[in-house]
Protein backbone atom coordinates (compact mmCIF):
# COMPACT_ATOMS: atom_id res chain seq x y z
CA UNK A 1 0.00 0.00 0.00
CA UNK A 2 2.69 2.56 0.71
CA UNK A 3 4.35 1.86 -2.60
CA UNK A 4 1.40 2.78 -4.42
CA UNK A 5 1.02 6.34 -2.66
CA UNK A 6 4.73 6.30 -2.97
CA UNK A 7 4.41 5.96 -6.64
CA UNK A 8 1.47 9.11 -6.86
CA UNK A 9 3.87 11.22 -4.95
CA UNK A 10 7.15 10.73 -7.10
CA UNK A 11 4.28 10.91 -10.27
CA UNK A 12 2.84 14.57 -9.00
CA UNK A 13 6.60 15.69 -7.99
CA UNK A 14 7.90 14.29 -11.78
CA UNK A 15 4.87 16.46 -12.97
CA UNK A 16 6.10 19.83 -11.46
CA UNK A 17 8.39 21.01 -13.92
CA UNK A 18 5.41 20.55 -16.71
CA UNK A 19 3.45 22.00 -14.68
CA UNK A 20 6.29 24.74 -14.25
CA UNK A 21 6.84 25.59 -17.85
CA UNK A 22 2.81 25.34 -18.61
CA UNK A 23 2.82 28.80 -15.93
CA UNK A 24 5.89 30.32 -17.29
CA UNK A 25 3.76 30.06 -20.88
CA UNK A 26 0.44 31.28 -19.26
CA UNK A 27 2.07 34.39 -17.36
CA UNK A 28 3.77 35.22 -20.66
CA UNK A 29 0.79 35.26 -22.44
CA UNK A 30 -1.14 36.98 -19.97
CA UNK A 31 1.29 39.19 -19.54
CA UNK A 32 1.72 40.49 -23.57
CA UNK A 33 -2.13 40.30 -23.61
CA UNK A 34 -2.16 43.01 -21.18
CA UNK A 35 0.41 45.24 -22.71
CA UNK A 36 -1.57 45.23 -25.87
CA UNK A 37 -4.68 45.92 -24.49
CA UNK A 38 -3.16 48.69 -22.35
CA UNK A 39 -1.35 50.39 -25.29
CA UNK A 40 -3.06 49.67 -28.32
CA UNK A 41 -7.13 50.38 -29.25
CA UNK A 42 -8.88 47.95 -30.84
CA UNK A 43 -7.16 47.57 -34.71
CA UNK A 44 -4.25 49.50 -33.92
CA UNK A 45 -1.50 48.18 -35.77
CA UNK A 46 2.77 48.89 -35.43
CA UNK A 47 5.02 48.07 -38.32
CA UNK A 48 7.87 45.81 -36.74
CA UNK A 49 9.87 44.42 -39.64
CA UNK A 50 8.63 43.74 -43.44
CA UNK A 51 7.49 40.86 -42.36
CA UNK A 52 6.29 41.64 -38.87
CA UNK A 53 3.06 43.45 -37.34
CA UNK A 54 1.82 43.80 -33.71
CA UNK A 55 -1.72 44.97 -34.10
CA UNK A 56 -4.88 44.34 -31.69
CA UNK A 57 -7.12 42.00 -32.61
CA UNK A 58 -10.23 40.43 -31.07
CA UNK A 59 -11.20 36.56 -31.59
CA UNK A 60 -14.05 35.42 -30.96
CA UNK A 61 -14.08 32.12 -32.36
CA UNK A 62 -10.90 29.51 -32.44
CA UNK A 63 -8.32 29.28 -34.70
CA UNK A 64 -8.34 31.28 -37.98
CA UNK A 65 -11.54 32.62 -36.92
CA UNK A 66 -13.59 30.04 -36.98
CA UNK A 67 -17.35 30.23 -35.62
CA UNK A 68 -16.61 33.97 -34.74
CA UNK A 69 -19.60 35.33 -36.31
CA UNK A 70 -21.27 33.08 -34.32
CA UNK A 71 -24.14 34.13 -31.78
CA UNK A 72 -21.93 34.07 -28.46
CA UNK A 73 -22.17 30.54 -27.73
CA UNK A 74 -19.23 29.81 -29.36
CA UNK A 75 -17.67 31.61 -26.36
CA UNK A 76 -19.29 28.80 -23.83
CA UNK A 77 -18.58 26.26 -26.29
CA UNK A 78 -14.52 27.08 -26.73
CA UNK A 79 -14.06 27.95 -22.66
CA UNK A 80 -15.93 24.33 -21.87
CA UNK A 81 -13.77 22.56 -24.65
CA UNK A 82 -10.32 24.38 -23.25
CA UNK A 83 -11.13 23.40 -19.95
CA UNK A 84 -11.98 19.75 -20.81
CA UNK A 85 -8.53 19.70 -21.97
CA UNK A 86 -6.52 21.08 -19.50
CA UNK A 87 -8.01 18.99 -17.05
CA UNK A 88 -7.35 16.20 -19.72
CA UNK A 89 -3.55 17.81 -20.51
CA UNK A 90 -3.48 17.57 -16.82
CA UNK A 91 -4.07 13.82 -16.39
CA UNK A 92 -1.94 12.97 -19.06
CA UNK A 93 1.24 14.68 -17.40
CA UNK A 94 1.03 12.83 -14.61
CA UNK A 95 0.91 9.60 -16.69
CA UNK A 96 3.50 10.55 -18.71
CA UNK A 97 6.00 13.30 -17.11
CA UNK A 98 9.29 10.76 -17.62
CA UNK A 99 8.92 11.39 -21.49
CA UNK A 100 10.40 14.58 -22.00
CA UNK A 101 9.47 15.49 -25.45
CA UNK A 102 5.74 14.81 -24.74
CA UNK A 103 5.39 16.58 -21.52
CA UNK A 104 6.98 19.30 -23.13
CA UNK A 105 4.20 19.52 -25.59
CA UNK A 106 1.84 18.83 -23.20
CA UNK A 107 2.79 21.88 -20.83
CA UNK A 108 2.96 23.46 -24.12
CA UNK A 109 -0.74 22.94 -24.75
CA UNK A 110 -1.35 23.61 -21.58
CA UNK A 111 -0.30 26.91 -20.99
CA UNK A 112 -1.86 28.05 -24.31
CA UNK A 113 -4.93 26.86 -23.77
CA UNK A 114 -5.33 28.15 -20.21
CA UNK A 115 -3.95 31.48 -21.33
CA UNK A 116 -7.08 31.41 -24.02
CA UNK A 117 -9.56 30.57 -21.73
CA UNK A 118 -8.86 33.21 -19.20
CA UNK A 119 -9.15 35.48 -22.22
CA UNK A 120 -13.13 34.24 -23.08
CA UNK A 121 -13.87 34.37 -19.71
CA UNK A 122 -12.81 37.62 -19.13
CA UNK A 123 -13.46 39.28 -22.09
CA UNK A 124 -15.66 37.32 -24.40
CA UNK A 125 -13.09 37.36 -26.98
CA UNK A 126 -8.74 36.47 -27.34
CA UNK A 127 -6.85 38.88 -27.81
CA UNK A 128 -4.31 38.21 -30.81
CA UNK A 129 -1.71 40.70 -31.61
CA UNK A 130 1.23 38.90 -33.69
CA UNK A 131 0.91 39.48 -37.47
CA UNK A 132 2.69 37.82 -39.79
CA UNK A 133 2.70 38.67 -43.61
CA UNK A 134 4.99 38.55 -46.77
CA UNK A 135 3.93 40.25 -50.32
CA UNK A 136 0.45 41.33 -49.25
CA UNK A 137 -0.50 38.00 -47.87
CA UNK A 138 -1.24 38.29 -43.91
CA UNK A 139 -1.22 35.46 -41.79
CA UNK A 140 -4.21 35.18 -39.08
CA UNK A 141 -3.01 37.11 -36.11
CA UNK A 142 -2.31 35.42 -32.99
CA UNK A 143 -1.17 35.17 -29.36
CA UNK A 144 1.35 33.52 -26.97
CA UNK A 145 -0.91 30.89 -26.23
CA UNK A 146 -1.58 30.28 -30.23
CA UNK A 147 2.27 30.06 -30.32
CA UNK A 148 2.46 27.44 -27.24
CA UNK A 149 -0.36 25.43 -28.45
CA UNK A 150 1.09 24.97 -32.25
CA UNK A 151 4.65 24.20 -31.01
CA UNK A 152 2.81 21.47 -28.50
CA UNK A 153 0.96 20.30 -31.43
CA UNK A 154 3.97 20.25 -33.34
CA UNK A 155 5.90 17.93 -30.33
CA UNK A 156 3.27 16.08 -30.24
CA UNK A 157 3.28 14.81 -33.27
CA UNK A 158 7.21 14.46 -33.42
CA UNK A 159 6.75 12.47 -30.52
CA UNK A 160 4.54 10.05 -32.42
CA UNK A 161 6.38 10.14 -35.19
CA UNK A 162 10.02 8.98 -33.11
CA UNK A 163 7.39 6.32 -31.08
CA UNK A 164 6.53 4.69 -33.97
CA UNK A 165 10.36 4.60 -35.47
CA UNK A 166 12.12 2.77 -32.55
CA UNK A 167 9.18 0.43 -32.64
CA UNK A 168 10.62 -0.58 -35.89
Amino acid sequence: MAGGSGSGRSRSAGMLPWLGLALLIFLADQFTKTLILGYYQLGDSTWVTSFFNVVRVHNSGAAFSFLAGASGWQRWFFTAIGLGAAVFIVWMLRQHAGQRLFAFAMACLLGGALGNVVDRLMHGYVVDFIQLHYAGWYFPSFNVADAAITAGAVGMILDEVLRVRRGR
